[in-house]
């Protein structure tokens, strides 16, 4: 499988989405130097507006915005030091399948296996600096979309309806962790005790999901979680809202998030149920080369000594992260994959025997995620080289008394029909 992330050989320009002053121009990293085909283009997420919803917009007050960016900067500066996405060496595989679920996030996320102390954690929660700004309701509990019905609560559906003006703001985009010892109530949310106690009415006290709406759950050590809370995911992953039912109160909001789990197979399995729900599985192996795990660790203690000069020195490698994943989410939707392609796509699907059709959409997607990512617009064999193994190899039938890989049988049959 090809090498997955290079030296950068293309440099790709993109507005930024926070205020001019905070504007930063950077380059791009590109993913197999020398077959990027260089190109400009501007501009954030393209979304298309529904026509039967009539949004008036109110600019939000420059008190407001400088309060705001005021409250975001000492936040970010309390927050625990976060490992740089940028320093984390080798794990070229894992690395990938998360950046292509934040470049479309309807990949439908990542579940990665593999050894302890391999990093795992460490780099799905090293994302959140790369993580993009998107456009939500300004103090709406589920971050909704105000382009998208999909993705809107209720509140919000309803102020549209009656012509009421809506304030926006940027925010990044939340990740959200999931404890193995989170109750029911905390996940899919409550009733609001405070309230109830105070003014006497039944109001909704919003979970994990809803913080997640728009976001990512991560579910460290996932194969040990609790049945119940596997239900809850399943349920709210399948439809992309979540219904509570409690105390005479009956809510809905939406719950679309990237779904990303870890874990070690040797603790447990996953439930078959729950693993197909993943989009893409990376799996992670223990490097053996001796010089690079004595890099890892020299890394590892440059960063605990000192974590504020250890980010700083990877600070410009981030920038040029962030900005060539900004510049795919907008470029996304103009990348195209050719009919010839997509049934190639199909016919290896097939003659693995990948029961339903999640395969073939997420191996469409993933590829043209790729493509984006190195700045092109139409779909390659290489591209699909490079991603159908991590989008099938979960979804293979098991058979106990097979050696090889799943994930080496799906290579070969990719190689085979597209030969």
């Amino acid at each position: 499988m090809a090498s997955v992330l290079g030296t950068s050989s293309t440099a790709i320009a993109s507005r930024s989405l926070v205020s001019p002053s905070s504007k930063i121009a950077i380059p791009s990293i590109s993913i197999n130097p020398g077959q990027s085909s260089g190109r400009k283009f501007n501009g954030g997420i393209g979304i298309q507006r529904r026509p039967q919803f009539h949004i008036a917009v109110t600019n939000v007050a420059t008190e407001i915005n400088s309060v705001e960016q005021a409250q975001k900067l000492a936040a970010k500066e309390s927050q625990r030091p976060v490992y740089p996405f940028a320093a984390i060496v080798g794990q070229d595989e894992m690395k990938l399948c998360l950046l292509l679920n934040v470049i479309d996030p309807k990949i439908g996320g990542v579940m990665i296996m593999g050894d302890r102390g391999t990093g795992k954690s460490t780099t799905v929660r090293s994302l959140v600096d790369l993580l993009p700004e998107i456009k939500v309701v300004y103090g709406d509990p589920y971050n909704s979309d105000p382009e998208d019905p999909e993705s809107m609560g209720i509140e919000v559906r309803e102020k549209i309806t009656k012509g009421e003006q809506l304030t926006l703001t940027m925010t990044k985009i939340n990740m959200v962790d999931l404890p193995l010892g989170a109750t029911e109530d905390r996940v899919c949310g409550t009733i609001d005790i405070e309230k109830a106690l105070t003014e006497g009415v039944k109001a909704f006290e919003p979970g994990l999901l809803a913080k997640a709406n728009r976001g990512i759950l991560y579910v460290d050590e996932v194969n040990l979680l609790d049945d119940h809370l596997v239900d809850v995911l399943l349920d709210s992953a399948a439809s992309g809202w979540n219904t509570v039912e409690r105390e005479g109160i009956s809510i809905s909001h939406p719950a679309r998030f990237i779904l990303i789990g870890s874990g070690n197979p040797e603790e447990g399995e996953l439930r078959p149920q729950l693993l197909d729900r993943f989009g893409m599985h990376a799996q992670v192996g223990t490097v053996r080369d001796a010089e690079l795990r004595v890099k890892i660790v020299e890394e590892r203690a440059r960063f605990d000594k000192n974590p504020k000069e250890f980010r700083d020195s990877y600070k410009a490698e981030q920038e040029k992260l962030q900005q060539q994943i900004d510049s795919a989410r907008s470029f996304l939707s103009s990348v195209q994959i050719d009919h010839d392609l997509k049934v190639k796509i199909s016919k290896v699907c097939a003659e693995l025997n990948v029961d339903g059709l999640r395969g073939d959409i997420v191996t469409n997607r993933a590829a043209k995620a790729l493509a984006a990512l190195k700045g092109r617009d139409k779909v390659t064999a290489e591209d699909i080289a490079t991603v159908i193994p991590n989008c099938l190899r979960h979804r293979l039938r098991k058979d106990p008394l097979e050696s090889i890989d799943s994930g080496l049988l799906v290579v070969e049959k990719f190689y085979e029909v597209f030969s």
